[in-house]
């Protein structure tokens, strides 16, 4: 029955069985002086083949990554024991040559290449850190490392096994101590720097604790003196909150007062001209009244009296005035029958008439001086009538 095989990613497929051509299957001679005819197997990497059941065998071989661990105690050139743990990270080649070689030794068990890897790679270490000091190996792990790698490679080659990487996870002295004695300088000049790192770095955090307590304890400060002036607002919030109501009741009590106060003002206004209107002006108008009576009461007495007293000079005034022309005239007839002497002609005679009218004017001044006004203006009528009716001589 026929068969198609296909190999994984990470493997070789191997054909063996019947007689294999020349060339065929991509063979190659993989050491010196071996014919392509030799191989007894044909390698198939990255595609299937048809495989005749019976007449063909097929096997696989791994290409993935495989790991040696070496621990080893190795004596360097100062004679110091040395315990070193490496680790190698190989392969089978990914060539046609390394394939069939590493097939030819490891197909039938394939874990013999982790143990043939560590034991070929142990030599060459030992090889290897016998021809170094300890200080040098402490030093110069890569350098190691190159070395024991190049060393193998011409070995691991012939295996059809490549080595990917070697690292040197750890050298010990097997507690004789050289190793920390060579660490002891450096190590004390570590710790001491790394104790005056720690001092400033301590130093530093003291002071930074100290500033953030500083600015904790002002931070403190700050939020109670903030706390306390919002209390003092709540309190006074509080206070005129609980005044509030006893203030606004004083208020209205007082504006209650007010317009009571208001209201007696207006109150007291109105009776006030209430007495005023029914007592003080009734009294002043009734005083008022007693003054005009009592002042013309006065007057009309003044009047009375006066009129009495005045009457009997009226009188007289009257029989005086109503006499006078004619005691002028009786004058004046008298001295046309009279022997005189006037020495001036007519004017001396003018002047005689003249002078007695004047003598009886002046009678009648000294009688009328003590007169009141009106009868001083009828005797000035007298008078005007008496030098208007003066007869012309």
């Amino acid at each position: 029955m026929l068969g198609y095989h296909v190999p994984a990613p990470n493997e070789a497929m191997l054909i063996s069985g019947g007689k294999q051509k020349a060339g065929g299957g991509g063979q190659r001679v993989i050491e010196s002086g071996m014919s392509p005819d030799a191989l007894p197997f044909r390698i198939v990497t990255g595609h299937g083949a048809w495989v005749l059941p019976v007449l063909r065998k097929v096997s696989f071989l791994t290409l993935a990554m495989r790991e040696a661990i070496v621990t080893d105690d190795c004596v360097t050139q100062q004679g110091i024991t040395l315990s070193v743990k490496a680790v190698i990270a190989f392969k089978v080649g990914s060539d046609q040559g390394s394939i069939a070689a590493a097939a030819q030794r490891f197909l039938e068990d394939q874990d013999q290449m982790d143990e043939l890897t560590g034991q070929i790679f142990a030599g060459h270490l030992r090889s290897i850190v016998g021809s170094m000091t300890v200080e040098s190996i402490i030093r110069e792990r890569q350098t190691l490392a190159e070395n024991v790698l190049d060393a193998s490679k011409v070995e691991m080659g012939h295996l059809g096994l490549t080595v990917d990487s070697l690292q040197i996870q750890s050298i010990d002295d097997k507690g004789s101590g050289y190793i920390a004695a060579l660490a002891a300088p450096h190590l004390a000049t570590v710790n001491q720097a790394a104790n005056i790192a720690q001092a400033a770095a301590d130093q530093a955090s003291a002071m930074a604790q100290q500033e953030s307590d500083r600015n904790q304890a002002e931070y403190a400060r700050q939020t109670a003196i903030k706390r306390a002036e919002y209390q003092a607002e709540i309190d006074q919030a509080q206070a005129r909150q609980a005044a509030a109501g006893p203030l606004a009741e004083a208020q209205a009590q007082q504006a209650v007062l007010a317009e009571q106060s208001l209201v007696a003002a207006k109150n007291a206004e109105l009776r006030e001209a209430e007495l005023i209107a029914e007592v003080v002006k009734p009294a002043q108008a009734e005083a008022e009244r007693i003054r005009t009576l009592a002042k013309a009461q006065a007057e009309a007495t003044k009047l009375s009296a006066q009129a009495a007293a005045a009457e009997g000079r009226i009188a007289l005034d009257q029989l005086v005035i109503s006499q006078l022309p004619e005691m002028l005239r009786a004058a004046a007839e008298g001295l046309q029958g009279a022997n005189l002497t006037v020495l001036n002609g007519a004017d001396g005679l003018n002047g005689t008439v003249a002078s007695l009218a004047g003598q009886g004017l002046a009678i009648l001044r000294t009688i009328t001086d003590s007169l009141p006004g009106e009868r001083a203006e009828q005797v000035e009528q007298v008078e005007q009538v008496l030098y208007e009716e003066e007869p012309a001589q």
